[in-house]
């Protein structure tokens, strides 16, 4: 018979819920906190579950086929998309907090004009990143990023074209065998896994902080007769390096999935821009901002080769951008070799 546990063994029955976790950081702000940015996120994560659940319940029974349109990408939409970005838009329309809402499945911003339901905050998202991984049961997501109204502002599309940098809160949400929610309001990222019995996220990978190198790449690499010499250079010096130890390869092609790989082992993502796709395919809002900010917020980098993701400065709601996120010198690494390549044309300019 084995010997019982000692105390410390225990396993802790302490659990901290997302709404406690968040009702405490409101708590810790004192007056200066209002309140609604926690109503909001209690909304998005109620949006989580209800995805999670759809997610869940349409691979179990097959029933997910196209919803006969494509979106503003020019990508087919399936059921579950379609579905999601409902959830989202009348979720945190009904919260009261909100003003504009952008999502990847929709053409234009939504303008909360009930000034019954409208708030404070701008919400931009993509209901359901790595959607044509669906039936592969390969896990996906919904990404968000969060903007406070702009002093004097009513609420309009100017509230949400704006870098990265001036976001107040950023999250993912992970769908496969367990639905992970990340999150980050500024101050560190946390991770929440979804108890499916308790119907709560309970806080699972407290203060998130990505090592400063990896030893995983995750690129497609079935674009690379596309990439540009910064790029290749690059990749090559991973794969055969002075020291035989390569990088290895690892790519899900759910960006969602494949930062979290990032975030909780380090490594470096990338999604150039190429010789196909000019200005790279990632859309800036609500996949590239997001997955920037809890980068750096936990400690990484990330970079459009030639400058920080988060000051990239957005001209529309749907705009594209390269993006290297990840390891702090693994991006650092990055970018010398688009120094190097810049030089390299300056000179050859002069010459």
């Amino acid at each position: 018979m084995a010997d019982p546990l000692t105390p410390e063994e225990m396993p802790s029955t302490d659990l901290i819920t997302l709404t406690r976790h968040v009702l405490a950081e409101q708590f810790r702000l004192g007056s200066t906190a209002t309140g609604d940015l926690t109503s909001l996120l209690i909304a998005i994560q109620v949006t989580s579950k209800f995805i999670a659940n759809n997610v869940r319940k349409a691979r179990l029974i097959n029933l997910i086929g196209l919803a006969g349109e494509t979106n503003v990408q020019g990508e087919e939409q399936k059921k579950l998309d379609v579905l999601s970005n409902d959830i989202m838009v009348n979720a945190l329309r009904a919260s009261g907090k909100t003003a504009v809402l952008v999502s990847e499945e929709l053409d234009d911003p939504v303008i909360i004009s009930d000034p019954r339901l409208k708030g404070r905050y701008c919400v931009v998202f993509d209901p359901l990143d790595g959607s044509s991984n669906i039936d592969a049961g390969v896990n996906i997501g919904t990404i968000f990023g969060i903007y406070k109204v702009r002093d004097g502002s009513t609420g309009t599309v100017e509230d949400v074209l704006r870098p990265g940098r001036e976001m107040v809160a950023a999250g993912y949400t992970m769908y496969g065998s367990s639905a992970n929610l990340v999150l980050s309001t500024g101050n560190g990222v946390n991770g929440y896994t979804l108890d499916n019995a308790l119907g709560e996220f309970i806080l699972t990978h407290p203060d998130i902080k990505i090592p400063p190198r990896g030893k995983i790449y995750s690129f497609n690499e079935g674009n690379s007769c596309f990439f540009h010499p910064p790029v290749i250079n690059y990749l090559n010096s991973i794969k055969f390096p002075a020291n035989n130890k390569p990088y290895s390869a690892r790519y899900i092609g759910s960006m969602v999935a494949d930062v979290h790989r990032t975030l909780l082992y380090g490594g470096i993502f990338g999604y150039p821009d190429d010789k196909k796709s000019k200005k790279g395919k990632l859309r800036l809002l609500y996949e590239a901002y997001p997955m920037a900010f809890l980068t750096e917020q936990a400690g990484g980098l990330a970079t459009t080769g030639r400058m920080r993701v988060l000051d990239v400065e957005p001209t529309s709601i749907h705009d594209r951008s390269p993006i290297f996120l990840g390891s702090k010198e693994d991006v650092q690494d990055v970018m010398k070799f688009y120094e190097e390549y810049d030089k390299q044309q300056v000179n050859g300019k002069a010459a």
